[in-house]
């Protein structure tokens, strides 16, 4: 079966739904952040930084995102990342992105949460208006932070809840991090309004994607490739449609799936679960949501339909207004039968 080739996959218009605010800034944007702020491990040249994000497992991983989240220390940082982050999308033909931002990590830097909020949606407001790219906001736990974060994230996202705001999730290391603990916060996040889509059985089996889903609520599940390991829970996710949000590259990267060849998104498919493809934190793996689609290609035998009906679902499973997703179907269509 032919496999679209890769002008031909950068030009197909998609949606995002994970991919990290922080993780998103590529070499050039951490380049300069750095450059901004010298008292830091992070290189300052760009090629370096490309080198420097190469990890060896997924605790490296974290102390490197960790050393590029203390870059981003003031609103100006903020809004700058912001912007930059949907000028790169719109190469790749990104109409609209859940972006997964973590105030409370800007908050723990110096900047104040209303400063925060004011950032991103100067940038998304800015962002939209100059490339046409639709930015809306997940508030994620940093789970690492404990029962504080939470406390505060949620304070943020009930509160001072920013126009963009769509989500409440859940994201860092799962080892040591139980979901039960953060019930509460996704009941007051759901009470308040936000959909609650929390990182779960990535590096962890498929009990962290049974308590997402029964204890917070979860209605869509950041990775959960684990959850191949149980037939009860995938016939569960595949009955209730209960989308994963998949990255592939990034799963190989952080250690999640030995290698691309074992990544079980082809067995997820077949068990009737609905996934959707995305790139995580794109240049701190190498990759970007063109390349997850050419990897999903790949791994899934699809041709030109199918990755177009991947990017379709994408839009279908989002939290975008019902505008945002008529066009941005009418879009993928038109680009189908044009190519």
């Amino acid at each position: 079966m032919p496999r679209p080739s890769p002008e031909w996959i950068a030009a197909l218009p998609k949606a995002e739904l994970h991919v990290h605010h922080v993780g998103s800034a590529s070499p050039r944007i951490v380049a300069e952040l750095a450059d901004r702020h010298g008292d830091t491990p992070v290189p300052k040249d760009q090629a370096a930084v490309a080198d420097y994000f190469q990890f060896s497992d997924f605790a490296h991983f974290v102390t490197v995102y960790l050393s590029v989240v203390d870059l981003v220390r003031t609103p100006d940082d903020v809004r700058m990342l912001t912007y930059e982050i949907a000028r790169d999308m719109t190469t790749q033909s990104v109409r609209y992105a859940e972006l997964t931002c973590t105030p409370y990590t800007s908050l723990v830097a110096g900047v104040a949460p209303e400063a925060f909020c004011e950032a991103i949606e100067a940038a998304r407001v800015a962002a939209e208006r100059d490339f046409g790219v639709v930015l809306r906001w997940c508030f994620d736990i940093p789970g690492e932070c404990g029962i504080p974060a939470a406390d505060e994230t949620v304070r943020i996202a009930t509160v001072l809840k920013p126009e963009g705001l769509v989500s409440f999730g859940l994201g860092g290391p799962e080892i040591g991090v139980p979901r039960p603990q953060f019930k509460p916060h996704f009941d007051r996040a759901r009470a308040a309004g936000l959909r609650c889509v929390p990182h779960a059985g990535e590096t962890t089996g498929p009990q962290t994607v049974w308590d997402a889903l029964r204890l917070l609520g979860a209605e869509r599940i950041g990775h959960g490739t684990s959850s191949v390991q149980d037939p009860e829970l995938l016939a569960y996710l595949a009955e209730h449609r209960i989308p994963l949000e998949v990255c592939p590259t990034s799963n190989v990267a952080t250690g999640a799936v030995p290698s691309l060849d074992q990544h079980p998104v082809g067995r997820l498919r077949e068990a009737g679960v609905v996934v959707t493809i995305n790139s995580d934190d794109p240049p701190m793996f190498g990759t970007s949501l063109n390349q997850e689609y050419a990897v999903a290609a790949d791994l899934l035998d699809l041709e030109a339909a199918g990755l177009a009906d991947l990017a379709r679902t994408a839009v279908d499973v989002s939290f975008a207004d019902h505008a945002t997703k008529t066009r941005v179907h009418a879009e993928i269509d038109a680009y189908l039968a044009g190519g």
